[in-house]
Formats: C-alpha cells, sequence, structure tokens
C-alpha cells in the first residue's frame, strides 16, 4: 500500500473519520502516558547523574575521559585506564560469546533431536536468569583459580609473543573478566538467534536444500543473511550488557586500577566495577563527584550503544528488502 493509502492513514490515526469509543481512549491515553514517562524517566536520570558530575565536570572537563589514573589522597582523577578496561572486557566478551551463541542458535532451531531441543533451551535461559552476584561468587571459587593454574599459563606458553597474553601474576584478571561477561552475554545472544533463525520461512530453506544445497550451504546461504539484522541488534544487546555489568567484574577483575595495560592476565578495572566497589566508600566530594562523572560517562555509553544498534538493525533491514 502506499503512504496515502487510507488504509495505512487509518492505521496510523485510529481516531480519524470515525467515531471515538471510551475504550479507544482510554487505551491511547495509557499507551501515551507510557511513552512519556519512559522518556521522562530517563531524562530524570540523566539530569542527577549530571548533576552529581558537575563538580569533576567544571574541574577536570574532558580531560577527565582521557587521564589515567585513580588517587583519592591528591584529588586526581581520571577515567582512561577504566574505559580501556571496560572496552577490552566488552569487546572481548563480545568477539568471544558471538560464535558460540550463533552456534548454539543453529543447533537448537535446525540440528538438535527434538527430544533435547526443549531441555537445552530450558537451560540456556535459565543461564540468562542467573543473579550476576551468583555468577561472580562462582567465579572466584572456581573459575579463578582454573584459569590462573590451569588455562592461563598453557596460554602463556603458546601466545606468550603477543603482548596480550603476559605472565598470569594474579588469580583475577581481566581475562577471567572477559570469560564471566562471555557467559554472562552467550545466553542473551543465543536465545534470540534462535528465535530468529526459527523465524526463517521454511519454503526458503526447503527451496535451498531442493535445489541440492548442503545443510551448511543452506545455513550460510538462507539463514545468516535473513537474520543478519537481527543478529547484529542481539550482538549490540549483548554489548550493553557486558557494558553495564559491575559486581561480576569487580569480583574477579581485580578491581585494581594498574593503568593501560595489554597483558590481559594483569588486574585492571572497568567502569561499572569502580563506581560499585568505590560508591559505598567515598572520602570526599570530590571522589563522589568523579564517580557521578563515571556514571554520566557510562550512560552517554549506554545510549550509543542502543543508538547504534537501531541503526544497524535500520541499514541491514533495507538491504534486506533491496536485495528481495
Amino acid at each position: 500500500m502506499s503512504a496515502l493509502d487510507p488504509a495505512t492513514d487509518s492505521t496510523r490515526r485510529p481516531f480519524s473519520g470515525r467515531r471515538v469509543r471510551l475504550g479507544d481512549l482510554i487505551l491511547q491515553t495509557v499507551a501515551g502516558a507510557a511513552a512519556l514517562g519512559t522518556a521522562v524517566l530517563l531524562g530524570l536520570i540523566a539530569y542527577k547523574v549530571a548533576q552529581g558530575a558537575k563538580l569533576s565536570l567544571s574541574t577536570f572537563g574532558l580531560g577527565f575521559i582521557t587521564h589515567v589514573g585513580w588517587d583519592p589522597v591528591s584529588f586526581r582523577y581520571g577515567a582512561g585506564s577504566l574505559l580501556f578496561g571496560t572496552a577490552v572486557t566488552s569487546l572481548g566478551a563480545l568477539v568471544i560469546a558471538t560464535p558460540l551463541a550463533i552456534a548454539i542458535g543453529l543447533f537448537l532451531s535446525e540440528l538438535a533431536p527434538a527430544g533435547i531441543r526443549g531441555v537445552a533451551t530450558a537451560l540456556i535461559e535459565t543461564l540468562a536468569a542467573i543473579p550476576s552476584v551468583v555468577i561472580g561468587l562462582w567465579g572466584i571459587l572456581v573459575l579463578v583459580p582454573l584459569l590462573h593454574d590451569h588455562v592461563d599459563p598453557v596460554i602463556h606458553s603458546a601466545l606468550g609473543f603477543i603482548p596480550l597474553f603476559g605472565p598470569a601474576q594474579y588469580g583475577q584478571s581481566i581475562f577471567a573478566a572477559i570469560v564471566v561477561l562471555t557467559i554472562m552475554i552467550l545466553p542473551i545472544i543465543a536465545s534470540i538467534s534462535r528465535e530468529l533463525f526459527l523465524g526463517v520461512p521454511s519454503e526458503l530453506k526447503e527451496a535451498a536444500l531442493g535445489l541440492g544445497a548442503t545443510r551448511w550451504e543452506m545455513v550460510r546461504g538462507v539463514i545468516l543473511p535473513y537474520t543478519r539484522s537481527g543478529v547484529a541488534a542481539a550482538m549490540i544487546l549483548g554489548l550493553g550488557r557486558a557494558l553495564g555489568e559491575a559486581i561480576a567484574v569487580a569480583q574477579v577483575i581485580g578491581a585494581f586500577d594498574s593503568g593501560v595495560s595489554w597483558n590481559l592476565f594483569t588486574t585492571g578495572d572497568t567502569l561499572a566495577s569502580k563506581i560499585a566497589v568505590q560508591f559505598l566508600n567515598v572520602g570526599s566530594a570530590s571522589e563522589l563527584s568523579a564517580l557521578f562523572y563515571l556514571a554520566l560517562i557510562l550512560l552517554v555509553l549506554s545510549l550509543i550503544v542502543n543508538l547504534l544498534a537501531q541503526w544497524i538493525v535500520r541499514r541491514l533491514g533495507r538491504q534486506q528488502r533491496l536485495a528481495t
């Protein structure tokens, strides 16, 4: 239908050209109030965070973003190393989790026997529901010793010539935080991918198989291109979860600002973990304002990630429509 189609126009304007009913009016009012309330709530959160960061904004300016170091004694603060730790842990987790999640989604939607498909799906969704503090506790008691004693030395001996895999000095490390974040975002991306793969029209898959394509060729040529915009959005959603995770990361990363180090086996810190650890132990108004500044940076990053996800979905969706 065209943009001037009466049916389309009446759908966009539900009260146009017909008698207004009380139920429709209530629905319109409630839905509009809910949408407006969401925007107002976001604005209030942003205002409060910006108000709390006002002192640091006036004192450090934008130099706070690039300055490395967090020294409450000399009242010198910076988010440089924390931004670095946030980027490394979040992107590292996304790189590891994405192929695993897509493989899990394909297995549950296309390859798994019917007898285990429901059980495996329930387990994946249960993993997504586990509280982050429980995953962090498991990370401290099980994952960190395992990585430090068995995994980190093997990786260092094989790939130690790469700066990323230097000697393992401590149990808690950036690499442990990456693994924990991978576990946390894996079920999110896998569940969304599974639903996307199930939504691919069976006619397209059967046509590809009927033309002689193998199962892998059908997946590569039909399923993945058809769902790429949704998978990209799922990846961005997982990235947003990784950026904002605080408790689990703080429990396994060491929560020690050691500067910018490319060795993944050293301790580190992120924006969210620094806020979670330091907020209850604030010693001065300047440190409190600096923590609000970190929260403001994290809020802006989250908004950018969400806008990026919407842009990717629309762009890939437009390309898919043009291709078909």
